[in-house]
């Protein structure tokens, strides 16, 4: 049985980069979300066993959608997907509950490496 992926990032690159790295695992993108507000929205009704979030996005930013999403469903699994790697940035995610950080630009190998981290 696959896992289900929700992918929140504004950027079609990098939802293309991710279908291509999780081919022929056991990972499906079951949704795909170009927002935080988005992301909030659905993530109740797609259920994901993992999120993939980016952070700088319009509107809403992917730290305060993860620090949402965590709030309202504190089993959530969310990995932080960004090229902000800063300390303070880590930081926060970490304070609000995420599971890993996979920096941009990535490979198929340290996303599979964080995404079995995080669903342990």
């Amino acid at each position: 049985m696959s896992r289900r992926i929700m992918v929140v990032d504004d950027s079609r690159l990098v939802r293309v980069q991710l279908e291509d790295a999780l081919k022929g695992t056991d990972y499906e993108i079951a949704a795909y979300c170009r927002s935080g507000e988005e992301a909030v929205e659905q993530y109740a009704s797609v259920q994901p066993d993992l999120v993939t979030m980016d952070i700088i996005m319009q509107g809403m930013d992917g730290l305060d959608a993860a620090e949402i999403i965590l709030k309202n469903n504190p089993e959530a699994r969310i990995v932080m997907v960004s090229s902000l790697a800063y300390e303070d940035t880590f930081d926060r995610a970490k304070a609000i509950g995420t599971r890993g950080f996979v920096d941009k630009p990535f490979h198929q190998g340290q996303l599979l490496k964080v995404f079995e981290e995080a669903l342990s």
